[in-house]
């Protein structure tokens, strides 16, 4: 079983490897680009910053979840 609290320590680092720990593969590759790819957009416009961070508290929650078994 997964620990819960690594699994938000590894998100909170790195946004979807809290999904990678818990065996969500797919999840986990998904996060990291959505997340790689509004950061990189935040040097030119200002609103993805927003969805930068929806996406790295959600990974956050969703590895704390998944690892619970929610």
């Amino acid at each position: 079983m997964a620990s819960a609290i690594l699994a938000v320590i590894l998100s909170f680092f790195i946004p979807g490897l809290g999904q990678f720990y818990t065996g969500q593969f797919l999840k986990a590759v998904l996060l990291f680009v959505a997340y790689v790819i509004f950061c990189g957009m935040t040097l030119v416009f200002f609103i993805p910053i927003i969805v930068c961070l929806f996406i790295w508290i959600y990974s956050m929650l969703d590895a704390y979840n998944a690892a619970k078994g929610h």
